[in-house]
Order: C-alpha cells, then sequence, then structure tokens
C-alpha cells in the first residue's frame, strides 16, 4: 500500500511540476508546441497509472504495480 502511495504521490509531483515549467515558457509558438505536447505526455503518466490501479482484476492491478 506504502509503495502505490508513493508512486501515486511521485506522479502527481511530476505533473505539477511539468504545468509550471510550462507555464514558464516563452510564448513563441515552437516553445508552446512542443510544451503542449510534454504537458500531454507527463500529466497522462499519472491519470494511466491511478486508471490502472481502478482495475478490475487482482492480476491487472498487479501488473500496474498497484497491489
Amino acid at each position: 500500500m506504502q509503495k502505490e502511495k508513493d508512486l501515486q504521490n511521485r506522479t502527481k509531483r511530476f505533473a505539477l511540476r511539468t504545468i509550471r515549467m510550462f507555464s514558464a515558457l516563452p510564448k513563441t509558438t515552437e516553445a508552446q508546441v512542443l510544451g503542449k505536447q510534454l504537458l500531454r505526455s507527463a500529466t497522462s503518466v499519472g491519470a494511466n497509472y491511478r486508471e490502472a490501479c481502478r482495475g478490475r482484476s487482482k492480476a491487472r492491478m498487479e501488473r500496474a504495480g498497484c497491489e
């Protein structure tokens, strides 16, 4: 259970740091395009992990590392 909470907290902190970094990027088109791509991928990590932990089967949850 502690391992699950640790990974959830780390993915959340990673997403929040990425959001702060995105808002600090220059407002050029290139920076915004790359920043949005990074923002989508960085925030999906935590969302995908949490979704996997809500799996319907014990085997699926174990594969995701949720125990």
